[in-house]
Parts: C-alpha cells; sequence; structure tokens
C-alpha cells in the first residue's frame, strides 16, 4: 500500500506544477500528450474509478462515498484530491454546515476527455503499413521509377 501512496503524491506533485504552469486551460486541439498522461495518471487507480463511477450517478457526499466503496475517509479523501487536482471532480461546501463537502464531475472536463479518447482511440485511424522494413520489407517489390541511387 505504501508503495501505490508515494506514486500517488507523485502524481499530485506532478500534476500541481503542471496546472500551474497554465497548460490545463489550453484547447483540445492544443492538448499536449503529457497533460493527457497526467489525467490518465490520476485515472489509473481502481478506487479512483470506481469514486468516479459513482459520482457519475450524481452529486455526492463523503460519507455516502464511504458507505458505497468501503473506502476509509482518509483513504477517500487522498483519492478525491488527485481526481480534483485532474480536473475531473469538483467540490463545494454545505451552505448550511460548512463541514458537509459534496463532490460532482465536471461536466466539460468529461466531455473534453470524452472527445478526445474517441478521436484518438478511433479505429478508423489505423492504418495499414505501406511499407515494412526488415526481411518482410524485402520482399515488396520496388518501383524502378522511384528508386533512386545515392
Amino acid at each position: 500500500m505504501g508503495i501505490f501512496f508515494t506514486a500517488d503524491i507523485s502524481i499530485l506533485v506532478e500534476l500541481s506544477s503542471f496546472y500551474r504552469s497554465g497548460v490545463a486551460n489550453m484547447s483540445v486541439s492544443e492538448q499536449t500528450f503529457e497533460e493527457i498522461a497526467f489525467i490518465l495518471k490520476a485515472m489509473a487507480d481502481p478506487n479512483r474509478l470506481r469514486i468516479l463511477d459513482v459520482i457519475m450517478e450524481g452529486e455526492t457526499c463523503n460519507c455516502e462515498l464511504t458507505d458505497r466503496l468501503g473506502l476509509p475517509a482518509n483513504l477517500l479523501s487522498h483519492h478525491l484530491r488527485v481526481l480534483k487536482k485532474a480536473g475531473l471532480v469538483s467540490s463545494r461546501r454545505d451552505e448550511i454546515d460548512k463541514r458537509w463537502i459534496y463532490y460532482r464531475m465536471d461536466k466539460d472536463a468529461v466531455a473534453r476527455w470524452h472527445r478526445w479518447c474517441g478521436q484518438f482511440l478511433d479505429p478508423n485511424r489505423i492504418q495499414e503499413c505501406k511499407k515494412l522494413c526488415g526481411p518482410e520489407g524485402q520482399l515488396i517489390p520496388v518501383d524502378p521509377e522511384h528508386f533512386v541511387l545515392e
């Protein structure tokens, strides 16, 4: 468990410095693979995926998440902090009793990552290899008109 916690802290440090650099405000077309890797790292934990799954059902509080997921409050708080730093989850305090915190998905962030994943993992992007290197590449006939000796 200590290994995962240490790795999680490094993700928080990376995300925090990354977002302070202003990269989080870039448009979808300007996204970098580094930003995407940070988001995927934040989501690369089964407990965080479970948390996201519950919050996708609607705004919820710590106690409901604790009851539904069976996670200790301190571990839940840690995972929520990572998800908030990643920009996937936002929180608000109860207007009557400020000790209560409610969590909800950031719809804009979810829509943004949904679009990106749909585009990036589109099976239509997969293309046939035109030229092969290695031994198989030597079996492909060469067009003499396009062959240039240097």
